[in-house]
């Protein structure tokens, strides 16, 4: 079975007030995260995939550096080059009107969601943010996620017009990620939108029959344990994890969060134990759409780990 271990990269100055002001800190915390333990943003996630051998997709979100500079885009890119990553592009068009420099005509409010966008200015935006990723060294941009898993048919048309052949920004617990596009589809399943191919983002059942998207983050390591072999024995194609790089710090803070980093570290110890198993690495173009009607799920005593982690986690 495929596994594809996906992050979303991105800065935020927590609000649109102060921007300037608010950047460098923001950019050190949601970038390095460095405490007196170590760096746990982008730093430990790099060094715990490449200590268990694995590959992750990290999509990286540019359009922050049209209002700070290329310079610190590169500074991302750099990072994730240098540790043998793959890099691929992520927007959040809330930095739109925020741009030094106009992207696209109408700029001038703020619209949080690419499908908030016409056809005509996703595919200049999506251009944009390729050319800025490729000139910080990146690589040549094969794969796409919107921001906030929102997007609507026009964008796999401006994903086709921009080369990008391959999308995985569907998560059905979203209602901003083109449910119409998702409705009567089997449950996790690739297939084309026009010349794209999407890979939603697995969504398994947890132990009280609620869906949950694999998210590091969100879910405990032996609910994702137990997702990833249920959907093996079902034989299932593909699973789609989700990530970011601020995940294994606590919120607003640049300490680690214990709890992810044992999750995160214990999932792809995990992985790399069963390599013959799970096949940890790149999104492919496939001619053949995948035709599963099966939700991973996991089991009651692994949800319950879960709030009781997270209860230990508001005690300390």
């Amino acid at each position: 079975m495929n596994v594809y271990l996906t992050f979303d990269i991105e800065i935020w100055c927590d609000g649109w007030t102060n921007l300037d002001e608010a950047f460098p800190p923001s950019f050190q915390r949601y970038v390095y995260g460095q405490s007196k333990h170590g760096n746990y943003a982008l730093p430990k996630t790099l060094e715990i995939l490449n200590t268990y051998g694995l590959r992750g997709i990290f999509f990286v979100e540019p359009l922050f550096a049209a209002r700070f500079g290329q310079q610190h885009l590169k500074s991302i890119v750099d990072l994730i080059k240098s540790a043998g990553q793959e890099i691929q592009l992520h927007l959040h068009p809330e930095w739109v009107n925020e741009a030094l420099q106009p992207l696209i005509a109408d700029n001038k409010k703020k619209r949080q969601h690419l499908s908030d966008y016409t056809f005509s200015e996703q595919t200049a935006l999506i251009e944009y943010g390729k050319k800025m990723l490729e000139a910080a060294g990146s690589g040549v941009i094969t794969a796409f996620r919107a921001g906030s898993y929102a997007l609507n048919e026009d964008t796999f048309s401006a994903l086709a017009k921009n080369n990008i052949k391959i999308d995985t920004s569907l998560n059905r617990c979203y209602d901003v990620s083109a449910p119409q596009l998702l409705e009567g589809r089997n449950l996790d399943t690739s297939f084309y939108v026009g010349e794209v191919m999407t890979y939603p983002v697995t969504v398994f059942r947890d132990g009280f029959k609620k869906d949950r998207p694999a998210q590091v983050g969100a879910c405990g390591f032996n609910e994702m344990r137990d997702a990833l072999l249920s959907a093996k024995e079902a034989e299932s194609q593909n699973f789609v994890v989700v990530s970011h790089n601020f995940e294994m710090l606590k919120p607003n803070s640049n300490q680690p969060d214990w709890t992810v980093v044992k999750r995160f570290t214990s999932l792809c110890a995990f992985l790399a134990e069963r390599s013959t198993d799970f096949h940890v690495g790149s999104f492919v173009p496939s001619n053949t759409p995948t035709k599963q009607n099966y939700q991973p799920y996991t089991k009651l005593p692994s949800t319950g780990l879960r709030y009781a982690a997270q209860a230990i986690r508001r005690l300390t």
